[in-house]
């Protein structure tokens, strides 16, 4: 066993590991193996590490899940309007915009721009809904 690894599972056994935030014993939010997140918060890597994560999480999601693989066939700004939209929404919300869904699996582009517009997210981040229509009308 390499010097690496034996730290590591000494550090994973006194501190444990937990993979949402919690409040260790004095009080501070920490996650992973005792990452203090008051005091010493993520650096950019970590930062820009998880968002590409997340970012192949939710192309996969789409892809898979959604689209059948078709998404991949979508110009890119619109690959990147619904990454957007199912990275801000999570896997469940994004799900409840079937009729946008639908529009976009029949390449309705414009019918898709008319139910992003008519649902409740819309009215919550409008400056930011209305970048992502404006980058679907300049991709089609």
């Amino acid at each position: 066993m390499d010097n690496m690894r034996a730290i590591e599972e000494l550090l994973i056994r006194h501190e444990g590991i937990r993979f949402k935030p919690y409040t260790d014993t004095v009080g501070k939010l920490s996650v992973g193996v005792g990452r203090n997140l008051d005091d010493k918060g993520i650096s950019k890597e970590e930062a820009m590490y998880l968002l590409r994560n997340d970012i192949d999480e939710s192309a996969r999601d789409l892809a898979n899940l959604i689209f059948n693989s078709r998404f991949y066939e979508f110009p890119v700004p619109v690959q990147h309007v619904l990454i957007s939209m199912r990275f801000q929404l999570g896997r469940a919300g994004f799900r409840k915009f079937k009729k946008m869904i639908f529009a976009f699996q029949e390449l309705d582009y414009e019918e898709a721009i008319v139910q992003m517009k008519a649902s409740k997210w819309y009215g919550q981040v409008t400056k930011r809904a209305d970048e992502l229509i404006d980058m679907i009308r300049k991709a089609i």
